[in-house]
């Protein structure tokens, strides 16, 4: 933290930085980890989760349990502690917070599109979708035929209006232009989401921009190995790129013109950041990618903890039981 920063942070951070604090303290342990590798049954692991903080969620579930249940209950945790935080923070913060739960919107958004695209029921759709990412109309995107009926008579009121600039179209909805409204609305989010923080400046500015970044290009990177072999040109892939990180804009060239994973990996390894990455993978192999940068990410979040911040450390962990 800089200057005068840390001398008013206290004033109207404090108590959610003790909050947050508080729950990484919450966190399982590697050793409550090694147990649960040694439980046989669900049961087990509930019995084992009853002396952690997820014990009060899952208490009064019957037997027998399911996978899903546990998952729901740990979820249902990490949902009632953010709208905690979200309810006792002032400006910027709560606008930080806010802000999180862009990316789940979208990532609902798209379930429900292609799931009612394959005649999936809206229900059992609606039910896996991430508490975080729910908005009062989420129910009716199953009306949309095509982009433009998408905005008009759903997201129009919703804090993903702006993004949809880019993505207002007559063309109808099918698994190609699904996904390319989800990396569209990304890009857009993301932009959005790092000019904020940079607005913030401070130490909140130093650390998530390095997160948003490494998301950025992790998305840039993705972006380019599932477009290879189709239809989408090299303009289009470009086009689906964030406007900032550290690929940002002689990365982007590179990657946009690359027809094989050995040809994304020569692009990534001239920079220093992603060559370890990139190391714990074998030539031609792209099936362990997405493990190598959820690692890279982990360490990156877990470095946030190391000073006094506004907002990084709020960024939310995942459920992996």
């Amino acid at each position: 933290m800089y200057g005068f920063e840390a001398m008013t942070f206290n004033i109207h951070g404090g108590y959610l930085e003790a909050i947050v604090r508080g729950h990484r303290a919450g966190l399982l342990t590697a050793t409550d980890y090694n147990n649960l590798c040694q439980c046989e049954t669900l049961d087990d692991i509930k019995m084992h989760l009853s002396a952690t903080e997820y014990g009060p969620y899952l208490q009064n579930e019957p037997s027998p349990l399911h996978t899903t249940t546990i998952v729901e209950k740990c979820t249902l945790k990490l949902v009632d502690e953010y709208k905690h935080m979200l309810c006792q923070a002032t400006e910027p913060l709560s606008t930080f917070l806010e802000y999180i739960t862009y990316g789940h919107m979208i990532d609902n958004v798209v379930l429900i599109v292609t799931g009612t695209l394959h005649e999936r029921d809206v229900q059992e759709l609606l039910e896996k979708c991430h508490p975080l990412g729910m908005f009062d109309s989420i129910a009716t995107l199953a009306v949309a035929q095509n982009m433009r009926e998408l905005y008009r008579l759903v997201l129009v009121d919703t804090p993903l209006a702006p993004y949809f600039s880019e993505c207002i179209t007559s063309e109808d909805l099918d698994d190609m232009n699904i996904e390319i409204m989800r990396n569209t609305l990304y890009k857009a989010y993301l932009e959005d989401f790092y000019k904020f923080c940079q607005k913030l400046g401070g130490a909140t500015a130093e650390i998530m921009s390095d997160l948003l970044a490494f998301e950025a290009d992790r998305r840039a990177v993705n972006i380019t190995i599932n477009s290879i072999g189709t239809e989408l040109t090299r303009d289009d892939r470009r086009k689906l790129y964030s406007n900032f990180g550290l690929l940002y804009p002689y990365g982007h060239e590179e990657l946009a013109v690359c027809e094989d994973i050995d040809q994304v990996r020569g692009a990534m390894e001239k920079y220093p950041p992603y060559q370890s990455i990139f190391s714990k993978l074998s030539y031609g192999e792209s099936q362990m990618l997405d493990k190598a940068f959820y690692e890279e990410e982990v360490k990156r979040l877990c470095l946030a903890f190391e000073q006094q911040i506004k907002g990084a450390g709020d960024k939310e962990p995942d459920v992996d039981l």
